[in-house]
């Protein structure tokens, strides 16, 4: 386990942050170890809310959108009146992890293959040193968020009050990126991440004898044309310098073991991204078309359910510009992509960016070695416990530069330890 991280970065909060680094990691492997579900991190809320107690935050909030977990820390000073949001997600996904590492899934079926133990083990982080300098005008709010793996979590905690009862000014959400060497940190102003909506396709012809297919309607043919036709509404329907994906990701028709059995139905699924809504709509509507167009032109029907997941996830432009400015005074403008390119993935921060102006921003986390570097919703993929320090000190650097104090007098830190017992065995 790392005492320090190699990561070289600018600044007293990292400096500060990085004497921690070992409890961090300790916090992060055991939170990979016990990996939970959107709405069953009943053990990770409850690491979140002892780490917090023990950070000495000034209040905590729990069972927010079900699971959640809310830290309130307040300044030195309030005379600013303004409230900063900080957002971690903690779920992990349901898939069967095949890593041989000592802090592996303990759960059959579940895994953090996407890197939300070191998103909660960050922010944790932040509020340990936050708590321990109070070097800001105003109140940092901590939302450790559940279910963003397909749950929208943020959105259950927007409708339980989240922001009526913390009337932040702006959130910042923050996420791993294989695809970026450590010390990397990028931010768009405007798109990050795509819209994802479901489709599922229902196609209804006439089942009969594969030996007399004369005298059906075969939806498994029917079914074929429509994946192919689909593929042209991107690119006869969508403008080149807009982005749109449609997918067919799965098709569900007939018995296996019945060879010679045409069937009367198949069921298509797949998902539709995009950035501009009326991109969205259009691509609603001429999957709706096309669909039916193609099916009863071969004597069948179908019928198209579109459901929209997750919005796209919108940076607005002055706090993406903050957030890049943060994020250069910390690891210098070399290490900045302020105009990274979005990602056709989709991400439920997106909720919080509709009904509050903020940022999501990306932290590299791949290394040559090949630690970090296996993608995202991959069986063998880890978080890389060295970026741990770098992301808790740029969650600490949007709190203090966004709420600066007014003079550089400074208090003595007061010191307490992020882990519980449990923690410091691993360590």
């Amino acid at each position: 386990m790392p005492t320090t991280s190699r990561i070289k970065a600018h600044g007293r909060a990292f400096a500060h942050i990085a004497a921690f680094h070992p409890e961090l990691t300790a916090l992060r492997r055991d939170l990979h170890a016990h990996p939970e579900i959107g709405f069953e991190e009943h053990y990770t809320a409850q690491r979140v809310v002892e780490s917090l107690k023990v950070c000495g935050v000034d209040e905590i909030h729990t069972g927010i959108g079900k699971t959640g977990v809310v830290g309130v820390i307040r300044g030195r000073r309030q005379a600013s009146g303004r409230m900063i949001g900080l957002r971690a997600d903690m779920d992990a996904l349901p898939m069967t992890e095949h890593n041989d590492f000592a802090w592996k899934s303990q759960r059959p079926g579940m895994m953090h293959g996407c890197g939300h133990d070191g998103h909660t083990a960050m922010l944790v982080g932040a509020a340990r040193y936050l708590a321990e300098t109070r070097n800001f005008d105003g109140t940092a709010v901590l939302i450790f968020q559940p279910g963003e793996e397909g749950f929208a979590g943020a959105k259950a905690m927007i409708e339980d009050g989240l922001f009526e009862r913390f009337p932040v000014q702006s959130v910042f959400g923050m996420h791993n990126w294989p695809q970026m060497r450590p010390g990397m940190v990028g931010v768009n102003p405007g798109p990050m991440m795509a819209s994802a909506d479901r489709i599922t396709i229902e196609v209804t012809g006439k089942g009969g004898h594969g030996a007399h297919p004369y005298q059906t309607v075969d939806p498994v043919l029917v079914s074929a044309h429509i994946i192919t036709a689909v593929q042209s509404i991107v690119s006869r329907n969508v403008r080149a310098i807009d982005s749109a994906v449609i997918s067919v990701c799965a098709m569900q028709a007939g018995d296996m073991g019945a060879f010679s059995v045409m069937p009367g139905k198949a069921t298509l699924v797949g998902t539709v991204r995009t950035f501009n809504p009326e991109v969205q709509a259009m691509v609603e509507r001429r999957l709706q078309e096309v669909c039916s167009g193609v099916a009863l032109g071969l004597g069948a029907t179908a019928h198209v359910n579109y459901e929209r997941i997750y919005p796209a996830t919108i940076n607005t432009r002055d706090e993406a510009r903050f957030a890049a400015d943060v994020a250069q005074k910390l690891v210098g403008h070399e290490y900045v992509d302020r105009n990274m390119d979005p990602s056709m993935g989709a991400e439920d921060f997106s909720f919080m960016l509709q009904v509050k102006p903020g940022a999501y921003l990306r932290l590299g986390q791949g290394a040559e070695n090949g630690v970090g570097s296996c993608f995202l919703h991959n069986s063998r993929y880890d978080f890389n416990d060295e970026v741990l320090p770098l992301g808790a000190a740029l969650h600490a650097g949007l709190v203090e530069q966004g709420m600066p104090l007014t003079d550089e007098t400074h208090p003595v830190p007061r010191t307490h330890s992020t882990t519980t017992n449990a923690t410091r065995s691993e360590a």
